[in-house]
């Protein structure tokens, strides 16, 4: 019986991955979390004073990635 425990994606790789300023890309993940009309599963998944991560392929990534690119 293997474990199935799902991948997660911190906004450190995400930023290192897509060469971003973190300070940055916090920035602009804190103001799409206020728009949660804009972006559902942002604001759903964050919870305050934690580190930003998602579980990689799940619909909180795809919405990160589009806000921290700009």
């Amino acid at each position: 019986m293997t474990d199935k425990t799902p991948e997660i994606v911190t906004l450190k790789q995400l930023c290192a991955e897509l060469q971003l300023d973190p300070r940055e890309a916090r920035e602009r993940l804190r103001a799409a979390v206020r728009d949660a009309q804009k972006h559902p599963e942002l604001a759903k998944m964050h919870k305050l004073r934690t580190p930003w991560s998602w579980v990689k392929g799940s619909g909180g990534e795809k919405e990160a990635r589009v806000v921290v690119k700009g």
